[in-house]
């Protein structure tokens, strides 16, 4: 088939699919679905969604930080998005005198804001389908070598592309490969914190709530991003001003009602829909489960010192809520996956599409091939697993593992200074940030568990041998009495001996570090037998899934379809709706402060509440925002788009452009969402923008902010 008929068919199969299901490209959107959007109550032009042109909602949706979204709110650059999104910045201006993870800020006047480094937002410029020049690099190749020559066009494209040392060119892959579009985008590096309110609102209900309907959440936080005075991106600086946008959302205050139309934009990160069986499998027998048990381990101890004290708990707050987030995620969806047989649903597709594929020799033996590429590594799939989450789950082998750089510099004789100096830079954070007494629990913890847990011929050559003489293998108390051993000894806590080293590099003396020798045995282990064989089975898998999704689309090719999520602008649409999640249970669509108030609980870790909420509750002081038909304060509400992580502080708009709330979460009932949709239980879960406003002026003060918006009533 010629390339030009084949990404025709992709453009038009990706213009019919349902509803609610679908993250669409806003700059190819087909005139079925705007049709559709329009009938649901979609009051925009295309052009008013998307123009290169003139100013469009794309352009005030941003890349906030490196996985979420955010969107602008003022005409000076004011940025709402999720507490959690916002919560490493929060953490690292707090201290333990001024506890803004704890007690809340807002900035009452610029001057105020609070700087921070490290953390930019990006606006997107242009797209540009580059398929053909992909293509005509990557004729005729395949597997690695096809890798490789796509991976250099890619260079060279992007490199054309970026006309300003502030612009960044990236070309994605969509639908496995089979097209590749080129996003240019303009990054901003001066970013302040305006507002966030508590945790106990930003994160009420913790990990319990967490993928939860119903749902009490304030889960927003503000920014706002400044350019220099020309107008252009710049580092920070003092005498630098608020952005002016090309478009920012208005906000309402209206409220919602079920049924009304609800558009989400945003950077979904990643999907796989187009997996196939063996890919589920894998994922529900060995890289969930152990995934979920190493992580239990290392949330478990981290826990117990962040109840003893604040400063600890500021210390890990941004690192165990990134850890506990998934934990819940990888559990949930290996249920759901199960419950509803998706490894039986994909094996029926295959074994249709191996029907159509007799006689065609470009896809008769897609299938023989997986199998024989997942058998090959299916054995050590689990060791994989147990060295990123269990190995590197503790922070000084992660970090210790980092100094393999400074070992290979030194060998080579080249690029010494340079590595020696990246690591202290990298020591210097990781001491920050580092708990001992948790961290010790981990490091040996997960080392009893690779030990039991792993097939002894996978283990490190002559590692666990050595830890004899701590006691029996079988004893955790050896594994705690080597940890101590390693934590006591390494010169990575030992700032004298840590400066010998960087005056006088040897590779001898690094090695023979406890805690270096400790991560690069497993790293070494890991790199010279087992990356070889999964870096075969990622090209293989790529390929494969390719070739896949090729003749899937030539077998059907008016069927509904849409490109995976790759954390590139897309938008979703979908209604305001209640469901029914199982028999004799149904729920509503909104929540409200009363719900916050029955699940309060005094001084508990998830849902205890700020004095002045409950106060402001007693008085039903509601102000402006108060839904008048339920005489209450919603909170939050939930739709029916599809979304997935990335889309964390992704802008809920009605039909008529404005900020009705902020996306955060989706439910657990459909958290096979990132492998299969699911029409019927799918919930986004949306923090509502009128508790957003209340949390910043009755509770907060901040009438600053309030003033800044233009808000439709």
């Amino acid at each position: 088939m010629k390339k030009t008929v084949f990404i025709a068919l992709l453009l038009c199969a990706a213009q019919l699919a349902k509803a609610d299901e679908g993250m669409w490209l806003p700059y190819l959107l087909g005139q079925q679905v705007y049709n559709d959007m329009v009938k649901k109550g979609l009051k925009l032009t295309k052009e008013q969604l998307y123009s290169i042109n003139k100013s469009s909602v794309k352009d005030a949706i941003i890349i906030f930080g490196g996985g979420c979204t955010g969107e602008i709110v003022s005409n000076e650059g004011l940025i709402f998005t999720n507490h959690h999104c916002g919560y490493d910045a929060i953490a690292t201006a707090s201290s333990v005198e001024n506890n803004y993870l704890k007690n809340g800020f807002y900035a009452t006047s610029k001057q105020m804001e609070i700087p921070s480094q490290g953390l930019s937002v990006q606006f997107l410029v242009k797209v540009e389908d580059v398929t053909p020049q992909i293509e005509a690099a990557a004729k005729g190749l395949t597997g690695a070598e096809r890798a490789a020559a796509i991976q250099k066009a890619t260079a060279e494209i992007t490199a054309k592309a970026v006309t300003a040392p502030y612009q960044e060119a990236r070309i994605s892959p969509l639908f496995k490969a089979n097209q590749f579009l080129m996003y240019v985008y303009e990054r901003y590096n001066d970013v302040r914190l305006v507002g966030t309110p508590p945790e106990s609102i930003g994160k009420y209900g913790g990990d319990t709530d967490n993928w939860e309907w119903p749902r009490h959440t304030g889960d927003f936080s503000v920014f706002r991003v400044y350019t220099g005075k020309d107008g252009k991106p710049a580092d920070y600086a003092t005498d630098n001003v608020p952005l002016k946008p090309k478009h920012f959302l208005p906000v309402s205050i209206k409220g919602v009602k079920e049924n009304d139309y609800a558009m989400i934009y945003g950077y979904p990160g990643g999907t796989n829909r187009y997996e196939t069986s063996y890919g589920v499998k894998l994922k529900t027998d060995i890289e969930n489960p152990y995934t979920v048990n190493l992580r239990d381990v290392r949330l478990k101890y981290m826990f117990e010192e962040m109840k003893k004290d604040p400063a600890v708990k500021l210390q890990l707050a941004s690192s165990y809520a990134g850890i506990a987030n998934y934990w819940k995620f990888f559990d949930g969806e290996s249920k759901q996956l199960i419950k509803y047989d998706v490894y039986g649903d994909k094996q029926k597709q295959e074994a249709a599409f191996n029907t159509w594929a007799k006689g065609k020799p470009e896809y008769e033996t897609i299938f023989p091939q997986y199998d024989a590429l997942y058998k090959k590594w299916t054995p050590y799939a689990k060791l994989r697993v147990y060295l990123n989450e269990g190995i590197f789950g503790s922070p000084l082998a992660a970090f210790a593992s980092s100094l393999m750089q400074v070992e290979n510099a030194i060998a080579k004789k080249a690029g010494v200074k340079e590595a020696l100096a990246a690591a202290e830079k990298a020591r210097e954070a990781f001491l920050k940030k580092e708990n001992k007494p948790s961290d010790l629990k981990i490091l040996a913890a997960t080392a009893m568990m690779y030990y039991n847990d792993i097939p002894k011929d996978q283990h490190p050559i002559g590692f666990y041998e050595s830890l004899k003489k701590y006691g029996g293998l079988d004893d955790e108390k050896t594994y705690r009495t080597w940890a101590a051993s390693v934590f006591a000894n390494t010169m990575i806590f030992d700032d004298a001996k840590w400066k010998a080293f960087v005056a006088q590099p040897d590779n001898v003396k690094l090695q023979d570090d406890p805690a270096y020798a400790y991560a690069s045995a497993f790293v070494k282990n890991y790199t010279s037998k087992y990356a070889p064989m999964y870096n075969q089975f990622v090209a293989g898998n790529n390929e494969l899934g390719r070739l896949y999704l090729k003749g899937v689309i030539e077998r059907e090719p008016t069927k509904s379809r849409y490109p995976d999520a790759t954390f590139t602008m897309r938008l979703s649409y979908g209604t305001v709706k209640p469901y029914k999640p199982r028999d004799a249970v149904s729920y509503d669509y909104v929540t409200t402060i009363t719900g916050v108030m029955e699940k309060y609980k005094k001084d508990d870790y998830e849902f205890d509440l700020p004095a002045k909420l409950m106060d402001l509750y007693a008085k039903k002081d509601f102000g402006q925002y108060k839904d008048i038909k339920r005489n209450d304060l919603v909170v939050g509400f939930i739709t029916t788009n599809d979304i997935t992580g990335g889309n964390s502080g992704s802008p809920v708009i009605n039909g008529n452009g404005e900020l009705i709330g902020l996306a955060f979460d989706g439910n657990y009932e459909a958290l096979s969402h990132k492998i299969q949709f699911d029409p019927v239980l799918n919930r986004t879960i949306c923090v509502d923008v009128r508790y957003v406003l209340w949390c910043i002026d009755k509770l907060g003060g901040a009438t600053n902010i309030i003033n800044e918006l233009k808000i439709v009533k």
